[in-house]
């Protein structure tokens, strides 16, 4: 498994490139903005995408989703509580395309031979997700380093991120942690250092 990180947009949105190397089939984790850029990436290392995968439904997330689809013919994924058209609220902009599915906690796809576990963590959003595929950890604006995701935005509730936090932290082993921002982690220093999972361990 190879995972290449293209920080994008304003924010610096974490977009991952996730893929497997015997196949070059690859799926593209928060398209946040950027497209060129990101598909640049895939043309030039010859990548089939096959899943725009969601970790939440936010503008800086999102923004390049549109393009990457329509060039890649991959399919989009999406917590339904995260959907435009499900909320009706301005602060989620996303709509699920009509080649979109939505998915949950407990849903996997596979992509090649790499295989993508669906773990609910809402909080930051209502309909925030992170994706476990082998020993790293796609946390979305979840899980940070350090920190966690702010609750303080339309659909935020900071008693569901401690959850959501938790949930994490109690995963069994340790995990390479790949964050919606900023740099990455392992499950075992955040487990050890990070303030909000540590409060969350003790709720």
């Amino acid at each position: 498994m190879l995972i290449k990180t293209l920080p994008v947009g304003q924010l610096e949105t974490n977009c991952y490139v996730v893929t497997d190397e015997a196949t070059l089939d690859c799926a593209v984790i928060d398209p946040g903005d950027e497209s060129n850029l990101i598909l640049d990436y895939l043309e030039e290392n010859r990548l089939r995408c096959e899943a725009i995968f969601l970790t939440h439904g936010h503008y800086d997330h999102v923004g390049a989703v549109e393009a990457i689809s329509e060039e890649t013919s991959a399919t989009v994924y999406l917590n339904r509580l995260d959907d435009r058209d499900q909320r009706h609220d301005p602060h989620f902009p996303f709509h699920l395309p009509p080649n979109g599915e939505y998915y949950g906690d407990g849903d996997s796809i596979e992509i090649g031979s790499l295989r993508f576990e669906v773990i609910a963590t809402p909080g930051h959003t209502p309909g925030g997700v992170s994706l476990r595929c082998g020993e790293a950890l796609f946390t979305g604006d979840t899980l940070f380093r350090g920190s966690c995701g702010r609750t303080d935005l339309t659909g935020g509730d900071m008693e569901e991120e401690l959850r959501s936090l938790k949930k994490l932290c109690s995963l069994e082993g340790d995990y390479e942690v790949y964050p919606g921002h900023m740099d990455s982690s392992t499950l075992a220093r955040e487990r050890l250092f990070n303030y909000y999972c540590r409060a969350a361990m003790n709720s």
